[in-house]
């Protein structure tokens, strides 16, 4: 029996109020984990929910991805929101400006996860703009051997930062994470002056959770696993459902 607490209620009345800035991770939050990151597939009637509630709250909603800004496109086309991506290296505005961050070199991790990728099949490289993810779903048994790897060609490379996902290891810019993403568009039109919300699964949405919090507005964290976030849904299932039902329900005051 799943145990996890659901705030479902919660998150409905949230983005259901018409002062509300909306922050939505990607994977793990508005779709189910896949074997693959490509492998990964939206749910009818998500697209046009986000559509909906973009449009109720002004344009005040935006996804917040480790992804990369062209792949959260693809994914929703024929939609284009405003998108952080990587983690915050890439961030597009709601006027559609794309606003890129300066990220250090990170060819030595690349290098080194790719060698290590090619003596076991089962680990997949991803390789973004200053970013190197190494998944390891395939094969858990290497987790150990891919920490040690990657936290090594991580200490070689000044300014990057491991960070520890659900069966991933990226090294991305440590200067930029989704924290910061968020409260960067929290200065600028049409979010400015509204009470943020952001949802996400994983560690690497912790900076956000932390940043919305601070500004007054709510964390949900979404699935198991300790978090700073105040509240908590049992599963992705239970967000789009939210999502859904905000997207066709009256604003409450």
């Amino acid at each position: 029996m799943d145990d996890t607490p659901d705030d479902s209620a919660a998150l409905l009345q949230l983005l259901g109020a018409p002062g509300s800035a909306v922050f939505l991770d990607f994977d793990g939050t508005l779709v189910d984990l896949a074997s693959t990151p490509d492998g990964v597939r939206l749910e009818g009637g998500v697209v046009e929910a986000l559509a909906l509630l973009a449009e109720r709250h002004g344009g005040a909603l935006a996804l917040i991805s480790g992804r990369p800004i062209a792949q959260i496109d693809a994914m929703l086309a024929p939609l284009t929101l405003p998108v952080a991506g990587v983690h915050g290296v890439e961030r597009r505005d709601a006027d559609g400006v794309l606003h890129v961050a300066a990220t250090p070199d990170v060819s030595p991790v690349l290098a080194r996860a790719r060698a290590l990728a090619a003596i076991y099949p089962g680990l997949l490289v991803e390789h973004k703009r200053g970013a190197v993810a190494l998944h390891y779903r395939l094969a858990p048994e290497l987790e150990q051997l891919c920490v040690h790897e990657m936290t090594a060609a991580v200490q070689a490379c000044p300014g990057v930062l491991l960070l520890h996902g659900k069966m991933v290891l990226e090294a991305k810019p440590a200067s930029t994470d989704k924290g910061g993403a968020i409260a960067a568009f929290m200065v600028e039109a049409p979010f400015a002056g509204r009470r943020p919300v952001f949802a996400g699964d994983d560690t690497t949405d912790e900076a956000g959770f932390a940043f919305v919090q601070q500004a007054g507005g709510q964390g949900v964290k979404v699935g198991k696993g300790p978090s700073a976030a105040t509240l908590r849904l049992a599963s992705p299932g239970a967000l789009r459902t939210a999502l859904l039902a905000a997207s066709v329900s009256p604003f409450k005051e």
